[in-house]
């Protein structure tokens, strides 16, 4: 059979999500295009990166009872409560906001693209990611971020060469 029940059949529900992943990362580039570019990545957006911050200083200076690291470019505040933060952390400017738990190194480099999304958006951001919704794998920011890195999707293991 030939139809396109038949062909929908055959992809993956992974192939599925990537797919719609990328409707989805195409829909934000047009809107985008739209965004007037004084407030893009500008001295304005980078008063919003900063205020992001220090908002995340704040709050991380309040409830977390972890360490405070600097590593790869983020303050990490460790060992916030669980109801401070969404899922496994939030990137609130340069400062992620997490758990107990050390994040690893593929966890650090999503929340490093979130970094580089507050520092495009500034003081946008947290509105923008509201618009785009809680659905991980319906909003925009989390895609680019890298679901896989961001622990929304299975982490393929990366296979190794034995001789």
């Amino acid at each position: 059979m030939t139809d396109s029940s038949s062909r929908s059949g055959d992809t993956t529900p992974l192939e599925t999500i990537h797919a719609r992943a990328d409707e989805i990362l195409a829909r934000g580039r047009r809107f985008d295009r739209r965004i007037p570019s004084f407030l893009l990545r500008s001295p304005l957006t980078r008063l919003g990166y900063l205020w992001g911050t220090a908002v995340g200083w704040i709050w991380g200076g309040l409830w977390s009872t972890g360490p405070i690291k600097r590593r790869e470019g983020l303050w990490v505040f460790r060992g916030m409560p669980e109801w401070t933060f969404g899922r496994g952390g939030v990137c609130v400017g340069g400062c992620f906001l997490t758990g107990d738990a050390e994040p690893d190194e593929r966890m650090l480099r999503h929340e490093r693209v979130h970094k580089a999304q507050w520092l495009r958006y500034g003081a946008a951001m947290p509105v923008l990611y509201a618009l785009a919704g809680r659905d991980p794998l319906q909003n925009r920011f989390e895609i680019e971020a890298g679901l896989a890195d961001g622990n929304y999707l299975p982490r393929q293991r990366r296979q190794t060469l034995r001789p």
